[in-house]
C-alpha cells in the first residue's frame, strides 16, 4: 500500500513545525508510523563543513550516505526540486502508515492549513483541505482546531487515514 501524504501549509512561522512535532507525539503514541518531509524553500545544509560526508560531497560526490548502527542519511544531487509524491515513492519505506509533508500547498494531497488569525494569511488552494489549526476560530466548510488541541486534529486525521494495520 502507498502511504498516503497529507501536507501541512501556512507562512514561515505559522507554527507548523511545533504544530507537526506535537502531532507526531500523538498519532505514534497509537502506533503510527509516520515519515516527515520538509520543503525549505530557501535552501538548506544539513552537513557540517569538515566532517567525511561533507568532505566527500564537496570533492564531487553525486550522492553521499552516511550509515551508523540505527540510522542512514543521504545527501544527493537533484536537478530540481522534486515532487512530494516522487519523493515518497523513491525513499520512504513501504510500511509507512502516514507521511506528513510540510509544504507543498499548491499540490493536490489532503492539506491542513496553519495560520495565526486568518485563513487569507496564506494564498493557498482550499481543494483538499481537510482542516484548519489557528490562535482563533475561522469558519469555513472543514473542521476548525486551536492549534493547541492537537487531539482533535489527531482524531481527524486517524478517522480519514487508518493505519495500514487496521485496514
Amino acid at each position: 500500500m502507498v502511504p498516503p501524504i497529507v501536507c501541512f501549509v501556512g507562512r514561515s512561522n505559522s507554527g507548523k513545525t511545533t504544530l507537526i512535532e506535537r502531532l507526531l507525539l500523538e498519532l505514534t503514541g497509537v502506533g503510527y508510523r509516520v515519515a516527515t518531509i520538509k520543503h525549505a524553500g530557501h535552501g538548506f545544509d544539513l552537513d557540517t563543513e569538515g566532517k567525511d560526508s561533507w568532505r566527500h560531497k564537496r570533492a564531487g560526490a553525486s550522492q553521499v550516505v552516511v550509515l551508523s548502527k540505527g540510522s542512514l542519511a543521504m545527501f544527493t544531487d537533484v536537478a530540481e526540486e522534486l515532487p512530494v509524491e516522487e519523493i515518497r515513492d523513491r525513499f520512504i519505506n513501504k510500511d509507512i502508515d502516514l507521511i506528513i509533508a510540510e509544504g507543498w500547498k499548491s499540490e493536490g494531497f489532503p492539506k491542513v492549513v496553519v495560520v495565526r488569525e486568518e485563513l487569507q494569511e496564506v494564498n493557498v488552494s482550499l481543494e483538499g483541505l481537510i482542516a484548519i489549526a489557528s490562535i482563533k476560530p475561522i469558519n469555513a466548510n472543514v473542521p476548525w482546531f486551536d492549534r493547541d488541541d492537537v487531539q482533535g486534529l489527531a482524531k481527524v486525521i486517524i478517522s480519514r487515514f487508518p493505519r495500514q494495520a487496521d485496514s
